[in-house]
């Protein structure tokens, strides 16, 4: 059999596999993109009923790649942060006029943002779409990947320059490549779910840790407010349980009045939470990137941002070594630049996690004395600020508006 010669051949056709695709259009190559998973599919993630915090950052990002214009009536922007300890006299705010932005970041349904990458792509001809699809075997060679694809009409044979892992914590390109990760888990699921209010948001994303675990309520477009609850896996099955009206007076009572009554539920949804982490993040001729490289806990909404800063520097990178997309030495440089960046978030959030989760008295005091120090420190909070914008470090050219070609 005959293989088909890509110059880059993405495994992954999430939200960070599919950014990459529309991130390479205007460098001209051959591009494939493999998902396994139906795009229509309940199952598939870059259409399910979760939401994705966008920072400021990735709003850059995504306009650079000429995909925020289609998203943007769709992505409620984030005007201010509360964070608060409930029952506690802790609290911080963040709010971005004083940060001399339009706004801190901005909320937007996958559904909605999975839809828009997706939509690019159909219409991008040097972009082939594999799916749905599933690879059989990875080879590594010097100068070339060979990956066997299976296709609902047959087997198929690609041979790309450089192979870019971006299918998952689980990723299978990561274990073909041989290259193990590292998993803590929590201990913690996350319910996922929207509430209608009896107050408007007014683009207030809180983010409020309780005795249970902690709970963000994020705006959304349409004036409702998307729900990340984290509790113990037991408690959250028995919370899940609960009717409709049950249920939200168990979070009102985690939440408070800030928003009036919480009057409506949506569909609710659950996921176990972990930190996984690639023991490497390059391979012979393989990237690992997106959750493939690091899974994160939702506490500060960074996943998403976090990989969409691997694309652009990978897609740089990638610009740079045009002639040869999986130079070793352009892959060195990858890792190299996006080190710093990555082992800060996953310190900050892993931090955060263990810090308010921690039941000792003299923690509870001191953290909370902490936020409260930081709503009063002007460069501190602008340092977080930075930091939660996506616009700290050494930034790539499409994070600065800059065209890769």
């Amino acid at each position: 059999m005959s293989a088909d010669s890509f110059d880059v051949a993405i495994v992954g056709g999430g939200m960070v596999g599919a950014s990459l695709a529309v991130a390479l259009r205007p460098l001209n190559m051959r591009v494939a993109l493999i998902e396994s998973v139906p795009i229509q599919s309940d199952a598939q993630p870059s259409f399910d009923d979760r939401t994705t915090a966008l920072s400021n950052g990735s709003r850059r990002i995504l306009e650079s790649m000429g995909a925020w214009e289609a998203l943007a009536g769709d992505a409620a922007p984030i005007r201010r942060i509360h964070v608060s300890d409930q029952g506690r006299f802790g609290f911080a705010r963040i709010d971005a006029r004083q940060e001399g932005v339009a706004a801190l970041g901005y909320v937007a349904a996958n559904r909605a943002l999975g839809g828009v990458l997706w939509r690019e792509l159909q219409s991008t001809r040097n972009v082939e779409l594999l799916c749905p699809a599933r690879v059989d075997h990875v080879a590594t060679s010097s100068d070339h990947v060979d990956v066997r694809v299976n296709l609902q009409d047959g087997e198929r044979r690609l041979q790309a320059r450089l192979l870019v892992a971006a299918d998952g914590a689980q990723s299978s390109i990561r274990q073909h490549a041989g290259i193990a990760a590292t998993s803590w888990d929590y201990g913690q699921t996350a319910i996922i779910t929207n509430v209608a209010t009896q107050r408007f948001h007014d683009h207030v994303a809180y983010e409020r840790f309780t005795a249970t675990g902690p709970l963000a309520m994020l705006p959304l477009v349409d004036g409702r407010c998307t729900v990340v609850w984290t509790l113990a896996p037991e408690l959250a099955a028995s919370t899940l349980a609960l009717g409709d009206q049950a249920f939200l007076e168990a979070l009102q009572e985690k939440f408070g009045f800030r928003l009036g009554r919480l009057t409506r539920v949506g569909r609710r949804h659950s996921y176990p939470l972990a930190l996984t982490r690639a023991d490497e993040r390059i391979g012979e001729r393989v990237v690992i990137i997106g959750n493939a490289a690091q899974g994160l806990h939702p506490i500060a909404g960074q996943g998403f941002n976090l990989g969409l800063r691997d694309v652009a520097a990978l897609a740089e990178g990638i610009a740079d070594a045009r002639d040869d997309p999986g130079d070793p030495e352009a892959l060195q440089r990858y890792d190299e630049w996006r080190r710093a960046d990555r082992r800060s978030i996953i310190a900050f959030t892993d931090g955060l996690v263990r810090l308010f989760g921690s039941p000792l008295g003299p923690v509870k005091a001191l953290r909370d004395m902490g936020l409260l120090l930081f709503d009063v420190l002007p460069p501190a909070k602008s340092a977080l600020a930075l930091l939660s914008m996506g616009v700290a470090g050494r930034l790539p050219k499409l994070s600065r508006g800059v065209s890769l070609s």
